[in-house]
């Protein structure tokens, strides 16, 4: 098998595509072609063609990866032809007709605040405990601070076929991630089959530990 040289990353609620930067440099390194999506994050319909239109301007196949919503937009953009695999960076991997609502259902609840405009934003002052406890203290105010409203039509979205029924899957699990709790994570990645590795991190385990991220990709990239 020819190895894939595309990456193609996707963000997930709260953040923007900025939040790659230490993968991508990783994997630029290597002399990958690395991709970033900027989800308008209002709905997952339309997120999912935010991430077809990076996928249609490829010369070839790709890697698609997906953090926390990330990947449930991976789950329904992931047929597109050019992708040859899947990666799950501590990330909803929803299956028929759930949503990440639906698969937080019974889990602890994030310090989400109450919605504006049909917009969704974590409690400034306990973001960094929940989304961002290893990254230093300035790196997750600033996250805190400058986070991008979560639309709540895209939690509510549903996915209709998930593709890692159809595609080989990698998925990231951090252990500290209080965000998706671990035993959730673990049920998702092993139902899709996915190839998994812990990591000692905790929700922002792309920002915190970029090498490790960028080290599971290289081998979904390797086949």
């Amino acid at each position: 098998m020819t190895p894939v040289r595309n990456i193609v990353l996707v963000h997930g609620g709260f953040v923007d595509g900025s939040g790659w930067r230490g993968v991508y440099d990783e994997l630029t390194w290597d002399g990958l072609r690395v991709h970033i999506v900027q989800n308008p994050t209002l709905s997952l319909a339309g997120d999912v063609r935010a991430t077809r239109r990076v996928l249609d301007g490829l010369d070839g196949p790709a890697v698609l990866v997906g953090h926390s919503y990330g990947g449930a937009v991976i789950s329904e953009a992931g047929h597109h032809p050019n992708v040859a695999s899947l990666v799950y960076v501590t990330a909803f991997a929803p299956d028929k007709g759930e949503s990440v609502d639906s698969l937080t259902v019974g889990a602890p609840a994030p310090p989400v605040l109450p919605p504006a405009d049909g917009f969704l934003l974590l409690d400034r002052d306990r973001f960094a405990g929940w989304f961002a406890a290893d990254l230093p203290d300035q790196v997750a105010a600033f996250m805190a601070d400058s986070q991008v409203p979560w639309g709540v039509d895209a939690l509510r979205g549903p996915v209709a076929e998930p593709a890692w029924k159809h595609r080989p899957s990698w998925y990231v699990l951090a252990t500290q991630d209080r965000m998706i709790p671990p035993p959730t994570q673990r049920m998702m990645a092993e139902r899709a089959g996915s190839t998994v590795v812990e990591v000692i991190g905790s929700h922002a385990v792309h920002i915190s530990q970029p090498a490790a991220v960028a080290d599971l990709i290289r081998q979904a990239a390797a086949g």
